[in-house]
């Protein structure tokens, strides 16, 4: 992908975190400019256009496209917000109101629509680069698409992805090919740098990372190289 025209689609979808899609638009946004248009950027959903509410005091952002599954670069999986509960909280979700807003609840109400469908034919294309940022990564695991993959999420949802059959690694950005994962929240940040880094080079990122006046956090993980001993 290096070398050409990397457009990358953030996903929304109702109960979204906020912070986990604006810190990657933004970055991703800046690189776009700074790298003379090699990056573009959008906001999307499994419907289509439309308005969609964030999981954070009713703030919504509007989805501008539709999610396509076949276009080559990146797409990108934010998690989502509201109170913490426990997973298995969604299989009570029409018995019990109280437990709507829970994050939980939310990723779970998240893979009854069409993005189930849609992400796992992105998972399977090999011109795109699925990448997540904090229970994003929770959402791929629940729909099964992430068994034996190397990935991160939220410190809270690690035991989580473990549970799934996904190889949990707690980094701040995990890099597994064409699947590319960051911590919680403010990950979304080292996460839109990297992705600048690794498809339009450090020069780019280094530029948006000195606008931002951030400095990214961590190394980050991949499974290759020597293991290291017990300490």
């Amino acid at each position: 992908m290096k070398g050409a025209h990397v457009h990358v689609q953030i996903v929304l979808f109702d109960g979204f975190d906020p912070l986990d899609a604006i810190a990657p638009f933004e970055v991703l946004h800046a690189g776009a400019t700074a790298s003379g248009g090699a990056v573009s950027v959008e906001l999307v959903s499994a419907e289509g256009p439309r308005e969609v509410v964030s999981g954070t005091g009713g703030l919504s952002l509007r989805a501008t496209g539709l999610l396509d599954p076949r276009r080559p670069g990146v797409v990108l999986v934010p998690g989502a917000s509201g109170r913490l509960g426990d997973p298995d909280d969604g299989a009570d979700l029409e018995d019990d109101g109280g437990q709507e807003d829970t994050v939980a609840v939310r990723l779970a109400r998240a893979l009854d629509t069409e993005l189930r469908s849609l992400l796992g034919a992105a998972m399977e294309d090999t011109r795109i680069t699925v990448a997540t940022v904090c229970g994003g990564a929770l959402v791929l695991a629940m729909a099964g698409l992430l068994q034996d993959r190397h990935a991160t999420t939220h410190h809270l949802g690690l035991d989580l992805l473990d549970a799934t059959g996904v190889h949990a690694v707690r980094a701040r950005v995990v890099d597994d090919g064409d699947l590319v994962t960051a911590a919680g929240v403010t990950s979304g940040l080292d996460l839109g740098l990297y992705l600048l880094e690794r498809e339009v080079g450090p020069r780019i990122a280094h530029a948006v990372e000195e606008l931002f006046a951030h400095e990214r956090r961590g190394t980050t993980w991949r499974p290759g190289g020597l293991a290291p001993a017990a300490f």
